[in-house]
């Protein structure tokens, strides 16, 4: 299969991009990193040539954020910019739309945020409570969202809200296009107790008024369009978890050969040196499976890639938490300082097992679309 071994270009997109993130390092400043990254084309990899992108895939992205995590100085908003909100506007936006936002994407001179969690939904997007209505030509959305990252600085947010079918009544999924300038667009930060360069907000708007071109797509396309966001989205948390766990195991393994006690180093105890090296296959065994999922997505099968998406995503998520678990562990007292580097990995690596969707939820879709088991919810 061609995703299990790489083609020399993304082995050089590889090492490219690693020699990036070894020049920013840990101490990164995130505007920085970006805007190198994006005059490099970096950012743009998935898009289409016809906008200034590169032309590739999810696949060539998730090198790129897993590449720059595992130097320490990952871009979260890479997850949501190219990888969610320009992969939508790329299949299923208008013509305007794609001139408006894809070339600006693609080079890293805008971005968009992405907003679909409710308080009261959860993971459970089909209680999203977000409503659009017609007035005349322009559509009238109203409701709250919460967790959504880098809205501050983002030029817009494509938020998921739902519509009412005229042949059934019930909702449905559709997205809109909200730049952060929109009257009523109303934004606050979440007071985080993990630290990280890009804001959580919640959000809020009661009958703001958006004009008919902020649709994304057909309205009667529905969950298409939102898995067409939701699958990359899955695949790029997957490579920011790995890429996050690399680094961990890095400065751990670098630890272990040179901290010595009694005389040798402490990786040559087994006691040290086997659980890194499980944490290493697991984090191998991860990858190849996100891999699985990118080619399968950038194939165009969207249903099988689905299922390889949420088994990555939780794949990696498992193997982050337990690879800086025992990279801290390793390092001791040392774990826990500034200096290394690790301690912050603490929190930061349970935000792969929550978001973008929890590993219970994963679970529960294997369980009844894999295994064809009975839903319990």
């Amino acid at each position: 299969m061609s995703s299990v071994i790489e083609s020399e270009e993304h082995q050089a997109l590889r090492a490219a991009v690693a020699a990036l993130g070894k020049r920013h390092g840990r101490d990164y400043a995130p505007e920085a990193l970006w805007s190198e990254a994006a005059k490099l084309g970096y950012l743009g990899v998935n898009l289409p040539e016809a906008y200034g992108g590169g032309g590739g895939g999810i696949y060539e992205l998730s090198i790129v954020l897993e590449e720059l995590a595992a130097a320490g100085c990952p871009l979260l908003m890479m997850v949501v910019s190219p990888a969610i909100c320009a992969t939508v506007i790329a299949r299923f936006g208008t013509d305007d739309q794609k001139a408006a936002w894809l070339p600006a994407l693609a080079d890293g001179t805008r971005t968009m945020a992405f907003g679909i969690t409710e308080p009261d939904a959860g993971s459970n997007s089909h209680r999203i409570t977000t409503t659009a209505r017609r007035d005349g030509a322009d559509w009238l959305l109203t409701g709250r969202k919460v967790f959504i990252s880098g809205v501050d600085k983002a030029d817009a947010t494509l938020i998921v809200g739902r519509t009412e079918d005229a042949r059934t009544g019930s909702l449905k999924p559709c997205l809109f296009i909200v730049p952060r300038d929109t009257p009523g667009f109303a934004y606050r930060p979440i007071d985080m107790e993990i630290r990280a360069s890009e804001w959580q907000f919640e959000l809020a708007f009661d009958d703001m008024r958006l004009p008919a071109d902020a649709l994304v797509g057909d309205e009667n396309a529905g969950l298409l369009q939102l898995f067409a966001g939701l699958n990359p989205e899955r695949i790029m948390t997957a490579a920011f978890a790995l890429g996050m766990a690399r680094y961990a195991l890095g400065r751990a393994v670098e630890y272990a050969r040179e901290r010595t006690v009694w005389r040798q180093p402490i990786g040559a105890h087994q006691a040290i040196a086997h659980p890194l090296a499980q944490s290493h296959i697991e984090v191998e065994l991860a990858r190849l499976m996100m891999q699985k999922a990118a080619h399968l997505y950038d194939s165009g099968d969207d249903a099988a890639a689905g299922e390889a998406a949420n088994m990555a995503k939780y794949a990696a998520g498992e193997a982050c938490v337990k690879a800086v678990d025992q990279s801290v562990h390793t390092l001791g007292g040392n774990g826990l300082t500034r200096e290394f580097g690790l301690a912050s990995l603490i929190t930061a690596s349970r935000v792969s097992r929550i978001a973008p969707v929890s590993r219970e939820m994963i679970l529960n879709y294997v369980s009844h679309q894999t295994l064809g088991l009975p839903k319990s919810y």
